[in-house]
C-alpha cells in the first residue's frame, strides 16, 4: 500500500529538514517546497496529489494565505494544515475561514503534529466515503424535472456530473422553462460544494443599480438609506455556487465587475475601501444567443469566453416528445397529495393532446398544465388551455356518420385557425374573469407579457363575443386601472 504523501511548504531549510526526517520515520513520504511557486508547480505536475499539505504562513513572495486560496481553488480536495507563530492568530483565523483543515502554532510537540495529521487524514477518509456513497445513491435519485429517456438529455446529464467535480464556470443555454435552473441545481448537488449555499440571482429582474448592490452588497453610508452593511449574493455564496440567471441582460458596467470576480476572486462592495475575497463557483444561464449578443456589442467578448468554459444547451420539450408522459407522471406524483388529487390520473384525451402540443413554455408549461388539471379536473377546459380543442374522434356522438362534403385544404386551415383563436379567446376571458379583469395578473397567469395581452384584447375588439361586453359582476378592462 502506498504511503501517504505530506507536502511541506516552508522557506526555512531547517524546518523542512526536521519535518522531513520526523515524518519519514512515522511512515509518511515527504515532499518539500521552499516557496509557494514551487508548491504550485509540484501540485500541477501531479499525477499523485499530497494527502496533506503543511503550510507556513510567512514566506517571501506569495504568502501562505495567498497560496491557500490558490490550492482551495485548483485542488480543493487537498487538506491544508497551517504552521503559524503565536503572533499570527488573526491570520490563522482568516486561513481557517478560507478552508484550512487545521493549524499548529510553532514551536509544537511531535505528538501534537502526529495527532493533527492523523485527524486530518481521518476526516478526509470519511469525506471520501461519503462522496462514494452519495454517488451510488444519486444513481437512483434524480430530480423529477430532469428525468428523461432522450439521448441528448442523458448526454447532458453525464457531462454535468463530470464538470460538477470541478470549479469551472458553466454556461447553461435553452428556451424559457426548459429547465436551466434545474440543471444548475443538479451540478451543485453533485459537486464538492453541495453542503454549501446555492444562490440564484435573476439579472433581468432588477435595474442596474439595484442589481449591483444585490450582487456585491454595500457598506453603511454608501448612499442615502444605507443604514447598515449589507452582504451581497456573492458573499452569501462563499464556498458554494451562484447562478446568474438571464446573464445576457446584465449591464456592461456589471459585466466588467463580474469579469474581475472571475479573474481575481475578489470584488468591492459599494462604498468599500478594501476588496472582499470570495470563493464561489459561477454558473450562468440565458435563453438568448450569446454569440449574437457579443456580435451586437451588448455582451463583453472577454466575459463570454470566461463563462463559456463548459457549455450545456438543453433541447426544448417539443424536440423530445417521448419525455412528455414521463414528466407528466412525475408532476402528478409531486402535486397529487398537495392538491387533494390522490389517485387522479390524466385521461387518454389529455395525454394525446399533450404529446401533440408544441409546448412553447417547455417543461414549466407542462408542469402548470398538469397541476391545473389536478386542481380543476375539467377535460374541456384542459384541452382549451392548450389552444387545440378536443380531437374530433373524442367529441363526435356515437351515431351513424352523416355524409358531408369534404372541405378544401384551405378551408381546413381556416377552420383550424378559427378554432384555435376561439379557444384562446375563451381562455383569456376566463382568466380575466377570475382576476376581476386585472390585466397584469391575467398576463402572469397566462404566461405571456402584459403588452401581448393588450394586443390580443385590441385585436378582438369588435368581434363577436368581444371583451367590451361583460357579464354581471365583471369589470370591463376599459374602466379599470391596473395597479
Amino acid at each position: 500500500m502506498a504511503r501517504p504523501v505530506i507536502l511541506v511548504v516552508d522557506d526555512d531549510d531547517s524546518v523542512r529538514s526536521y519535518l522531513s526526517v520526523l515524518l519519514s520515520s512515522r511512515g509518511y513520504e515527504v515532499s518539500e517546497a521552499p516557496s509557494a511557486d514551487e508548491a504550485l508547480a509540484r501540485l500541477a505536475a501531479g499525477p499523485l496529489l499530497p494527502a496533506v499539505m503543511l503550510l507556513d504562513l510567512v514566506m517571501p513572495g506569495m504568502s501562505g494565505l495567498d497560496l491557500l486560496a490558490h490550492v482551495k481553488q485548483s485542488h480543493p480536495q487537498v487538506p491544508v494544515v497551517i504552521l503559524s507563530t503565536v503572533g499570527q492568530i488573526k491570520t490563522v483565523v482568516e486561513a481557517m475561514n478560507r478552508g484550512a483543515a487545521d493549524y499548529l502554532t510553532k514551536p509544537f510537540q511531535e505528538p501534537e503534529l502526529e495527532l493533527t495529521i492523523e485527524n486530518v487524514l481521518e476526516k478526509q477518509r470519511l469525506k471520501d466515503e461519503v462522496t462514494v456513497l452519495r454517488r451510488r445513491l444519486d444513481q437512483f435519485t434524480e430530480p423529477a424535472d430532469f428525468l428523461s429517456s432522450n439521448p441528448r438529455i442523458a448526454r447532458i446529464r453525464e457531462i454535468a456530473r463530470q464538470v460538477a467535480e470541478t470549479d469551472a464556470p458553466v454556461l447553461l443555454l435553452g428556451e424559457t422553462g426548459v429547465g436551466k435552473e434545474v440543471l444548475a441545481r443538479y451540478v451543485h448537488a453533485h459537486s464538492p460544494r453541495r453542503d454549501r449555499p446555492f444562490v440564484r440571482v435573476n439579472c433581468a429582474a432588477l435595474p442596474h443599480d439595484l442589481l449591483e448592490s444585490e450582487l456585491f452588497g454595500y457598506e453603511r453610508g454608501a448612499f442615502s438609506g444605507a443604514l447598515r452593511d449589507k452582504p451581497g449574493k456573492f458573499e452569501m455564496a462563499h464556498r458554494g455556487t451562484i447562478l446568474l440567471d438571464e446573464i445576457a441582460e446584465m449591464s456592461p458596467h456589471l459585466q466588467a465587475k463580474l469579469l474581475h470576480v472571475l479573474q481575481d476572486g475578489e470584488f468591492s462592495r459599494l462604498g468599500a475601501r478594501q476588496p472582499t475575497r470570495v470563493d464561489a463557483r459561477v454558473l450562468a444561464s440565458t435563453n438568448r444567443s450569446m454569440e449574437k449578443a457579443v456580435a451586437d456589442g451588448t455582451f463583453r467578448e472577454d466575459l463570454y469566453f470566461r463563462l463559456n468554459v463548459i457549455r450545456l444547451e438543453i433541447p426544448p420539450l417539443r424536440e423530445r416528445p417521448e419525455d412528455v408522459p414521463l414528466l407528466a407522471a412525475c408532476f402528478i406524483q409531486r402535486y397529487a397529495e398537495r392538491d387533494g388529487a390522490v389517485g387522479r390520473s390524466l385521461p387518454p384525451e389529455i395525454l394525446d393532446a399533450f404529446q401533440r402540443h408544441d409546448w412553447p413554455g417547455n417543461v414549466r408549461e407542462l408542469e402548470n398544465a398538469v397541476r391545473r388539471y389536478l386542481i380543476v379536473p375539467d377535460l374541456e377546459m384542459a384541452l382549451a388551455d392548450l389552444g387545440r380543442g378536443r380531437r374530433p374522434e373524442a367529441t363526435a356522438p356515437a351515431s351513424a356518420p352523416q355524409p358531408t362534403a369534404a372541405p378544401a385544404p384551405s378551408d381546413l386551415k381556416k377552420l383550424a385557425a378559427e378554432a384555435a383563436d376561439q379557444a384562446e379567446r375563451e381562455a383569456v376571458r376566463r382568466v380575466l374573469t377570475e382576476t376581476r379583469w386585472n390585466r397584469r395578473q391575467a398576463a402572469l397567469r397566462l404566461n405571456i407579457s402584459y403588452k401581448a395581452l393588450l394586443n390580443k384584447l385590441k385585436k378582438w375588439e369588435g368581434q363577436e363575443g368581444d371583451f367590451s361586453r361583460v357579464s354581471p359582476g365583471e369589470v370591463p378592462h376599459k374602466r379599470r386601472r391596473d395597479p
